[in-house]
This record gives structure tokens, C-alpha cells and sequence, in this order.
């Protein structure tokens, strides 16, 4: 495929070099400054793109290098966002027990604005030190929404939810524009929040926060189309379904039936990458939804246990979502990032390339391409 998503790609965020970790402590702690954590991180990327195209990748990113979480390093540069403690949250792991931690939330305190540029430096430089196709990895705009909803939003600044949406709607406009202009032609959005709404949990606690689950899907598919109307035709927008990933941990668990005929004939983007690691991800059934001219990428390779899949077992479960969907739809990946926060999850490096290699093999064998 000439044109991403690749037949072998990944979700985009990898585990964080120890000198790279050690440079953080030392800028939080005010012993080096912005500018010689920034060499070590442009160090770590080239490292890391190294890494992707030695293994053959063609979609390339920048691991992540730059942020502590998938989100919020992003979502804090928009005019109007700020970051107001945490929300107790209690995630899950293959061991049976549970990992309480509060994750950041993000509340409106004010018009929300794209006051400046937000990744097209980082996208520069990436661009640059890669000879295949750069990907840009960023939040949802659902985001700002799901976790708080109306109460995390002020109400002087936005009595009007819908000017919210469409405020929130032109500032990611505006970023994309940004990125767009820097020759950007690869771009995801990581979405937690549609995944969530596959979970019987997750949506009483939406209903508790005053929330409709079963109108938010559409709801969301609009914010995002309106995020997104503006890209040039030649740049792919891909969205990302996440139930949760902290420390080989998640959050929420359910299949995809729940949203899948929004999902895939509403929302305005040309691929998914979906979680299917696990029986919490549910069957392939809802891959009938998928109208033709989009691409899935299955995630069938786990990034939260170090035990390898088989290559015959991968093969098979491609096979079983055949049924639904044509194969030259398909994709294959790991089911998420390995490092959606700075914490990474509980594998080591060589795992991680040994998981990625797996991903390219069976492409290879199962398209002929990567």
C-alpha cells in the first residue's frame, strides 16, 4: 500500500529510552533547561525512527518522546484548557488485579482557541530525520468532553454547548491547517472515549454525568467531521479506539457493537486502529458495519504482556475477521501504543521490537506488503 494506513503499522507511541526518562527528572527538577531536554528527545527520536525503519515500518513516529501523556501535553496548549487534579480511576491487568490511579482531567475555563501551533515543530522535525512517511499522533477532540462533561465546563464561558463544540471544533481546524502546511499527510486521533461507550460501566457513568451514551457516539462523529472538514483530500485521517492503557492496564472493556454503525459510516475518517488483543475487545461481528474505501487495522498483537503471539494464531484470528470484511480492507498492528503515558507498559525493549517484527511478518505473509 502506497498510501497509509500500511498493511503493517502501529498505533504510534513506543517505551521511553532511560536517558530520555532521566533527562525528564532532570528538567522537572531544574538542573538542565527546555532547550537540553530537547536535544536529548530530538536523540531519542532519531534513535527510536531508526528503529522503525531498520525493522522496515513505513509509517514513521516519533514515539511519543515528547509528551508525558497521550493527551494532555497536547490538549494544555489550547487557549481555555486547563488541567484541574484527577479522577480516581480503577484499571484492570491479565494478573486479576486492579491499578488505581488518577489520570489528569482537563476542564474548560475559558473560550477555548488555537493560540498557537501546537505539534508542527515536532512534526518538522520528525519530517526530517525520516525517509518514509511521518505520522502525527494526536488527542481526540472528545477528549475535553467525555471524562467531565457539562460540570467541567464553565457555564459563563459556554451557557451554549454548541458553541463550545464548534469553538473546539476551529481550534483543531486550525492545528490541522498548521500541520497540513508543514506537508503533514498522516494524521491520528486517539480516542478513548467511543471505546469507553462499548462498556455497560463506563456508560451509567456517563448517564451519571447527565450524558446520553447512546447519542454521544454521534455526537462525537460530528465534533470530530467538523475537526476534520477542512484537511486537504491527500492527507489520511485515521481515528484510534483505546479502553485504557496505563502500565499494561485498562479502564474499560466491551465490544465494539455498541457504536460500530457510527463508528464506521459516520465518522469522516479513512481508517481505525481497534483494539482486538483480547476477548474484552468482543468479535469481529461489528467489521460488518465497514463500508468499502476504509481501512482497518487490526490490532491482534498485545502490547500489555510480554508473551508472544504465534504467527499462526494471528493468521487465523485475520481469517475469522475476514468473514466480516474484506481482507484488502485490513491491516494488522499491535492493539495500542506501548507507551501511552511516560510510565510505559510493563515489557522491555527487546519485546517491543520482537512484537513489531511479528506484526510485519504476518502482514508480509498475508498481503504480500507491507
Amino acid at each position: 500500500m502506497t498510501k497509509p494506513p500500511f498493511r503493517a503499522d502501529h498505533v504510534g507511541s513506543f517505551l521511553r529510552p532511560k536517558a530520555l526518562i532521566d533527562a525528564r527528572a532532570a528538567f522537572k527538577e531544574g538542573r538542565i533547561d527546555k532547550a537540553e531536554l530537547r536535544a536529548v528527545e530530538d536523540e531519542a527520536i532519531r534513535g527510536v525512527v531508526a528503529m522503525q525503519e531498520g525493522l522496515g515500518l513505513k509509517g514513521i513516529t516519533d514515539g511519543e518522546f515528547r509528551r508525558t501523556y497521550f493527551h494532555t501535553d497536547f490538549l494544555l496548549q489550547l487557549d481555555g484548557v486547563e488541567e484541574t487534579g484527577g479522577t480516581q480511576v480503577k484499571f484492570h491487568n491479565h494478573g486479576g488485579t486492579d491499578l488505581e490511579y488518577a489520570p489528569p482531567v482537563m476542564s474548560i475555563t475559558g473560550k477555548v482557541q488555537h493560540a498557537k501551533d501546537i505539534q508542527r515543530a515536532d512534526f518538522e522535525f520528525l519530517a526530517s530525520v525520516t525517509s518514509q512517511t511521518p505520522k502525527v499522533t494526536i488527542p481526540s477532540p472528545t477528549m475535553l468532553h467525555f471524562r467531565g462533561g457539562r460540570d467541567a465546563i464553565n457555564a459563563d464561558a459556554y451557557p451554549d454547548l454548541d458553541q463550545f463544540y464548534q469553538d473546539l471544533s476551529a481550534a483543531y481546524r486550525a492545528e490541522i491547517a498548521s500541520l497540513a502546511d508543514a506537508g503533514c499527510r498522516y494524521l491520528q486521533l486517539d480516542d478513548t472515549n467511543l471505546a469507553y461507550l462499548c462498556d455497560d460501566t463506563q456508560r451509567e457513568n456517563a448517564r451519571k454525568r447527565g450524558m446520553d451514551p447512546d447519542e454521544l457516539p454521534r455526537l462525537y462523529a460530528r465534533i470530530i467531521n467538523d475537526s476534520i472538514r477542512d484537511k486537504p483530500a491527500d492527507m489520511t485521517v485515521c481515528v484510534h479506539l483505546c479502553r485504557g492503557n496505563f502500565r499494561s492496564s485498562w479502564a474499560a472493556e466491551g465490544g465494539y457493537e455498541p457504536v460500530a454503525e457510527t463508528l464506521f459510516n459516520e465518522l469522516k475518517v479513512d481508517g481505525y486502529f481497534l483494539e482486538y488483543d483480547d476477548p474484552r475487545s468482543g468479535d469481529f461481528a461489528p467489521l460488518r458495519h465497514v463500508p468499502k474505501g476504509k481501512t482497518v487495522v487490526l490490532g491482534l498483537v498485545t502490547t500489555k504482556l510480554a508473551d508472544m503471539e504465534s504467527a499462526d494464531d494471528v493468521k487465523a484470528r485475520i481469517d475469522e475477521a475476514a468473514k466480516f470484511m474484506p481482507l484488502d480492507q485490513m491491516a494488522l498492528s499491535p492493539q495500542c501504543g506501548f507507551s501511552s503515558t511516560v510510565h510505559g507498559n510493563d515489557i522491555a525493549m527487546e519485546q517491543q521490537s520482537a512484537k513489531m517484527q511479528l506484526v510485519i511478518d504476518v502482514a508480509r505473509d498475508v498481503w504480500g506488503e507491507l
